[in-house]
């Protein structure tokens, strides 16, 4: 068992004498008899950390004023209470309380008494006495949770908000310094050609159809006929160009867009005659689709034996919501053969119509900037990258930064291997001259100088360590909706059967409200993968899986980049989650609650203070944080806030009918006898959401 202290020994190694310390236990309602007498370690503990508090408030006071007398402990902090309950009432000659003080706090960080105490300006040693007396141990170091914050704070007539800290938002003075270049020069703007990514069903024909178009026989040089990198080839069709870029996955894509880097201009989607819309078209097009760019669809291998014109066009309907332009729809749906060549030629002429009807704009002078497709370390050149040019000239020499890196243009090679000394406006291009390895998307901003890249690459390091991802999650939907303005509520959903997902969707549209609109960006069958979290990243979404499985690293991916993903069993719970958060996408609704009438009396001048409304209370009651209006022969001459409100001397946080009281007014003091006084209170109300009972969305 361990040994007790007793009062002489505390005494001792508190630097006082033994009859102090039995009048401070005294005073704390400790029994103690005489110097003898052992301690609690609790009480020993409280004490250590009261007189530990009390120096380094003297160790303060020792910096920031002049020597006082030295004091008692005691007579100090009655003199503290006394200096703060006239502080209370006189600071530059208003009234001054302490529910005026509104404290932040951040809500998922913890917080430290001794730190609670530093913003509130309350001695850490009057709140381990106060609660001590009601039985409550505490030390400065010890974490307060929200109820004990609370509770403490009401204590000593400070109101504490606990918000949310918003991620800090860096803007980017490259971006805004070339967005208003551009801003400026419209006049300069001119056509450009257009980017085109090929996207579809793994070994659809994307690889093969851009192998026609280049006449390369870039198919046969790879594996399995799959490409396996990303490339960015130029095309010359009719004497105008086309960029083409031919991707592994839709991933690279959509992490592109991710990042801020739209590269693409027309989306062209793969689809095989012979196999119809597969798993990957339909992730594809939603790819696609949430991106906001044309799709123009070339259904491959026509010239096979079992392949089904007419079949795959009903698939891309049903499937896809696709409806082809020679059925009426305004998607191009183009039939074609990357084996024979057929139809590549109407494929190429569509592109370009396309384009024209889009017109693709680009300014082809001043500093250039481009989009970082691919890159790698090549083991003779070095970090080695391949870009679009979006505008600009970008040329040979030139200073540039690209995300976290900085380098020189030391070479330009286009996609057949030739040296360049220029690139204009759609160009892929190879450039060689980083310091480091880019990242894929990122982009590439040319500089006046060396100095100037590096000094923009410190200091971007420095913000990006402090840019946290954007976590979107169904608990905080309403914080996102506030800060980006939308009121719409994406959702990418995976199921195990397509019984399963149907259900969920038609469950899903039947809930959806008048007020916000449900965007499933995508629906799938099978475990949650990389690609979903990619694409959640991108839109904004929330991941909601029906008895399926996560891939392995999607959750590190998905935590990564702020990606909420929630499983389920019974289809009853997600729908309950999805309205719980629609419920808090609603506007909250303010209203005013009276909660009581009272009549002045009499008015009393007080010195330096001013007037203050005696009043008689004859209905409901009256809270110091509630706002006041002041009626005169059914006028309102005053509707304001409550700066004081008393009970004969005494400052008080509520009074009860019939009672009386002393009122002080923020900005009025004119009363006259016999105003109405209305007490209210402003509440948010959170309006619940229009549902519409037996409607379907269609």
């Amino acid at each position: 068992m361990d040994k007790k202290i007793r009062v002489h020994e505390l005494a001792k190694r508190l630097n006082m004498s033994s009859k102090d310390l039995l009048a401070e236990l005294e005073d704390l309602g400790v029994e103690a008899k005489n110097h003898m007498s052992t301690l609690e370690d609790s009480i020993v503990n409280m004490l250590v950390e009261i007189y530990a508090s009390e120096e380094d408030e003297k160790d303060l006071s020792l910096k920031t004023k002049k020597p006082s007398k030295p004091k008692d402990h005691i007579e100090n902090n009655a003199e503290f209470e006394e200096e703060t309950q006239k502080k209370d009432v006189y600071v530059e000659d208003k009234i001054v309380s302490h529910v005026e003080r509104t404290v932040e706090l951040d809500e998922n960080k913890s917080i430290t008494l001794r730190e609670f105490c530093d913003l509130t300006l309350i001695p850490p040693t009057k709140i381990i006495k106060d609660l001590f007396m009601e039985g409550k141990a505490l030390t400065i170091n010890t974490i307060l949770d929200h109820p004990l914050i609370e509770e403490i704070a009401s204590k000593y007539s400070i109101r504490v908000e606990f918000k949310t800290q918003k991620p800090v938002e860096v803007a980017d003075p490259l971006k805004i310094e070339f967005d208003k270049f551009y801003q400026e020069n419209k006049d300069k703007f001119s056509l450009r050609p257009p980017v085109v990514t090929i996207m579809g069903h793994v070994d659809h024909g994307k690889t093969t159809l851009l192998d026609r178009i280049r006449k390369t026989h870039l198919a046969e040089k790879e594996a399995g006929g799959i490409t396996q990198s990303i490339g960015a080839y130029k095309a010359v069709i009719n004497g105008k160009n086309i960029t083409f870029i031919d991707t592994p996955g839709h991933e690279a894509f959509t992490e592109m867009r991710a990042r801020g880097a739209q590269a693409t201009d027309i989306v062209v989607l793969v689809v095989a005659a012979d196999d119809g819309v597969m798993p990957q078209t339909i992730e594809a097009y939603d790819h696609a689709k949430n991106a906001g760019v044309p799709v123009i669809v070339a259904i491959n291998k026509v010239d096979k034996p079992n392949a089904n014109l007419e079949l795959t066009k009903q698939d891309l309907v049903s499937k896809l919501n696709i409806i082809p332009d020679d059925w009426g729809g305004d998607t191009p749906v183009v039939p074609i053969s990357a084996k024979t060549g057929k139809g590549v030629d109407e494929l190429l002429e569509m592109i370009l119509l396309v384009s024209e009807l889009k017109e693709i704009k680009a300014c082809a002078v001043g500093r250039a900037r481009a989009i970082i497709i691919e890159s790698k370390l090549d083991k003779f050149k070095g970090p080695v990258a391949t870009v679009i040019i979006k505008d600009g000239v970008l040329k040979l020499g030139d200073n540039f930064v690209a995300g976290r890196t900085c380098g020189k243009v030391r070479s330009i090679f286009d996609d057949t291997g030739r040296s360049l000394k220029e690139a204009h406006p759609a160009d892929p291009i190879v450039i060689m001259g980083f310091e480091d390895l880019p990242d894929s998307g990122s982009i590439l901003y040319v500089m006046p100088s060396q100095k100037e890249a590096r000094e923009y690459i410190e200091k971007y390091k420095d913000e990006q360590n402090q840019v946290q991802p954007k976590r979107v999650r169904l608990e905080n939907i309403f914080e996102l909706s506030q800060s980006e303005g939308q009121k719409v509520l994406n959702l990418i959903i995976k199921a195990d059967t397509f019984g399963a997902l149907g259900a969920l969707k038609t469950a899903i549209e039947k809930t959806e409200p008048e007020e916000i609109k449900i965007e499933i960006v995508h629906a799938g069958i099978g475990n949650i993968n990389i690609n979903d979290v990619l694409l959640a990243s991108a839109d904004q979404a929330v991941i909601l899986g029906f008895r399926v499985g996560v891939e392995p690293k999607t959750e590190l991916k998905a935590d990564q980049l702020g990606v909420q993903i929630k499983n389920y069993e019974i289809i009853f719970e997600l729908i309950e989650d999805i309205k719980a958060a629609l419920a808090g996408m609603m506007e909250p609704e303010i209203i005013e609650e009276t909660v009581g009438h009272a009549r002045v009396l009499q008015i009393f001048n007080i010195s330096k203070i001013g007037n203050i409304a005696g009043f008689q209370l004859y209905e409901g009651h009256v809270e110091k944080h509630c706002m006041a209006r002041i009626v005169r022969n059914k006028n309102v001459v005053f509707d304001g806030q409550i700066e004081a409100l008393k009970h004969f001397k005494d400052d008080v946080e509520n009074l009860e009918a019939p009672q009386e009281g002393g009122l002080r007014l923020t900005g009025f003091e004119t009363f006259m006898p016999n105003d109405e006084i209305e007490f209210y209170m402003k509440k948010e109300i959170r309006k619940s959401p229009t549902y519409k009972k037996g409607e379907e969305k269609k």
